[in-house]
């Protein structure tokens, strides 16, 4: 497949996958912000820092910060302070229980999913998007050198 053909079908199909990861939200109740929240909560054992979450679910820390009052004032999680600033957001009893029939359900799809691949295939698959992940990462942090010095200029 030609190179500008792959990345445009990589990009079609990456957008067609959030679309459907916004589906299951949806259809689970929640926002896709929450979703990723939780998700990203239960794969970490019931506990994250407030950082890796951003880092991890590609959010704002502003929307990431309005998701996290949110699921703090339903009683879902709640926070705790870890050395000086960093925070650490924790799921309630309530929120393992509300957690249990919608982040642990896209869990458990998706390793439905891995569990009909090879664990070769498996590791290919996150081997290649991770090399890619680290390539673009690099290529971004170029782009922002070459602005930084165009807007100092």
């Amino acid at each position: 497949m030609e190179r500008n053909a792959a990345i445009k079908r990589y990009n079609h199909l990456l957008g067609e996958l959030e679309g459907v990861y916004h589906d299951a939200s949806l259809l689970l109740g929640m926002s896709d912000s929450v979703s990723q929240i939780l998700y990203t909560i239960c794969v970490s054992g019931g506990r994250c820092l407030l950082h890796e979450i951003c880092r991890q679910c590609g959010l704002s820390k502003q929307t990431v910060n309005s998701a996290v009052r949110k699921l703090e004032k339903e009683g879902m999680i709640y926070l705790e302070a870890v050395d000086g600033k960093a925070k650490r957001v924790c799921l309630t009893a309530a929120g393992e229980a509300y957690a249990a029939g919608t982040a642990q359900e896209i869990i458990r799809m998706e390793n439905e999913i891995l569990d009909t691949w090879t664990a070769e295939e498996v590791e290919q698959y996150v081997a290649l998007t991770e090399r890619f992940l680290v390539d673009m990462r690099a290529r971004v942090e170029e782009l922002r050198g070459r602005k930084a010095r165009e807007w100092n200029v």
